[in-house]
């Protein structure tokens, strides 16, 4: 069995927990994760407070997770504080990066340039992004100004993105291509989807409840919808990690054990999508 890494979200910003902006970083993050057969343990949302976002990070470390996601916090005003959260929970001090620092004076001068930015250069507020955990490297962002930061401490990588949907996958899709690779490596996720003449989760529990625990590797789902709105539901079974020929091997044979499963309960179904 191929070993799956284990990934943990950090989501900063008040801004997000009174519900000024809606949270889209998670759902994308989960959606690459186990697109590319890794396993997202845990999301938390967290305001903008020094010693709450270091002690997740310092609880995050210690569970062993493979890869630390943080969004948002990196900005140049007082309230980004993610970067000296992440030190303090790594017991790490601060140092101004060079190359970061660099990132950030470059993005100015070009938004200022384009006409976008009313000055370039830089001043404390713009410096202050630059201002690493000791030993992290900076993430060139190419859609902002805040360069994104990629830490190894002991088995883990903490990697920390803006709180801006665009400049996230920005950064992941230019600057995280090596390191996503040799995280993740070749694995990924495949998943089938059975949707049954049934809307009652209750009437289905009989099957799932022994169908469920033969399939360990096989995570299976029914999703249930607003009662009466639809006579149907969905059961999706989803594999992640593993070979190709290991992940087609686990899912048939779950996929099949479910379906000898329906027919004996008289639940009739029908295979709707599958893919990877």
């Amino acid at each position: 069995m191929t070993y799956s890494a284990i990934v943990e979200i950090l989501v900063i910003g008040n801004e997000i927990l009174i519900g000024d902006i809606q949270d889209t970083n998670t759902s994308w993050l989960c959606r690459l994760v186990n697109s590319r057969g890794g396993h997202v343990a845990r999301a938390t949302m967290l305001r903008d407070d020094l010693d709450e976002v270091a002690s997740e990070v310092r609880l995050a470390l210690a569970r062993g997770a493979d890869v630390i996601f943080t969004s948002g916090g990196l900005g140049p005003t007082a309230d980004d504080l993610t970067l000296s959260a992440v030190a303090r929970g790594a017991g790490l001090p601060l140092q101004l990066h060079a190359d970061a620092l660099r990132m950030v004076r470059e993005q100015y001068d070009r938004f200022h340039a384009m006409g976008v930015m009313a000055q370039g250069g830089l001043n404390p507020g713009r410096e202050k992004m630059a201002w690493l955990p000791a030993g992290a490297e900076p993430l060139f962002n190419p859609g902002g100004t805040a360069p994104g930061v990629l830490l190894r401490t002991g088995r883990t990588a903490v990697i920390s993105l803006p709180g801006v949907p665009s400049e996230l996958k920005g950064i992941i899709e230019s600057s995280l291509g090596e390191f996503m690779d040799a995280t993740f490596g070749a694995g990924g996720s495949l998943s089938r989807t059975l949707r049954v003449l049934c809307n009652d989760e209750s009437l289905l529990e009989p099957v799932l409840g022994s169908v469920v625990p033969r399939h360990p590797r096989v995570y299976i789902k029914s999703l249930a919808t607003t009662v009466g709105e639809n006579p149907e539901l969905d059961i999706t079974l989803t594999v992640t990690g593993g070979g190709a020929g290991e992940r087609e091997e686990l899912l048939g044979a779950a996929c099949e054990d479910l379906s000898r499963g329906l027919r004996g309960h008289g639940i009739g179904f029908r295979e709707v999508s599958g893919g990877s």
